[in-house]
């Protein structure tokens, strides 16, 4: 049966990508309306009441939290298998990918990269540097810590792929845009993992994606998306001009 699944977030958000590699890895066909919350208009906001991205649309069904929508993913698309079967190790993926969501999210995007990237090329402010310096040298690490006493000698973390390790991956990608990178030395255990997520062809083939966007106005991103071949809507909800909201996706 065809499916109608419509995707409206940006590929740079770490939160759109998570979902994009679900859609990707259980081969469902969908289009993308890649906007950034700051620029959704009017039917953007009534889809997303809380303004966050990403957002999918299934036929009548709209949901709008990244988590929510990979598991209602994972239960109408249960092949291939993206939480582990065992119960406990479920319950710990869904909690990584709440820590990935959270506190990861604190320091790589809201401290860094919303200060180096969107408030700079969005809203043409000038970075916190104080805030960059604290996240770098306080708050990244300290979750840093925590991870790496979470993950394997080596492989997945469950042993197959699993939402944990493609939130954790998801969160690093966006971050190495603004040049973060993890120390291998200090948390080798996490620099592994996300070396090892982010070299399988569904995020190679996202990222092709998201380099071809960098650097870009936003005016200019839907037209280099389209010659790059990616699944565009042939409308957007991304007509109004930037304007501050709560600095969250989800």
């Amino acid at each position: 049966m065809p499916q109608h699944l419509r995707v409206i977030g940006n590929y740079i958000s770490p939160y759109v990508r998570k979902v994009l590699v679900c859609l990707e890895l259980k081969e469902l066909d969908y289009e993308i309306d890649p906007i950034a919350p700051f620029v959704g208009n009017d039917e953007f906001s009534r889809l997303s009441p809380l303004r966050r991205i990403p957002v999918l649309i299934d036929d009548e069904l709209v949901l709008t939290d990244s988590s929510v929508i990979c598991q209602y993913l994972e239960e109408k698309h249960p092949t291939p298998a993206l939480y582990p079967r065992d119960l406990g190790d479920r319950a710990r993926a869904r909690w990584l990918e709440e820590y990935a969501d959270t506190r990861l999210a604190d320091g790589l995007i809201w401290r860094l990269f919303h200060q180096l990237a969107i408030k700079r090329h969005i809203f043409g402010e000038a970075p916190n540097e104080a805030a960059v310096q604290h996240a770098r040298e306080v708050e990244i690490p300290a979750a840093l810590d925590y991870l790496e006493e979470q993950l394997p000698d080596g492989g997945f973390i469950f042993g197959a792929l699993s939402i944990a390790d493609i939130s954790i991956a998801s969160f690093f990608r966006t971050a190495s845009f603004v040049r973060y990178a993890i120390d291998a030395t200090r948390w080798p255990r996490s620099a592994a993992l996300v070396a090892q997520v982010q070299a399988l062809p569904v995020f190679q083939k996202l990222a092709s994606f998201e380099d071809c966007m960098l650097r870009l106005p936003l005016a200019e991103q839907r037209g280099a998306l389209i010659t790059a071949g990616a699944p565009l809507t042939s409308d957007t909800l991304g007509t109004s001009a930037p304007r501050p909201g709560p600095p969250r996706a989800s």
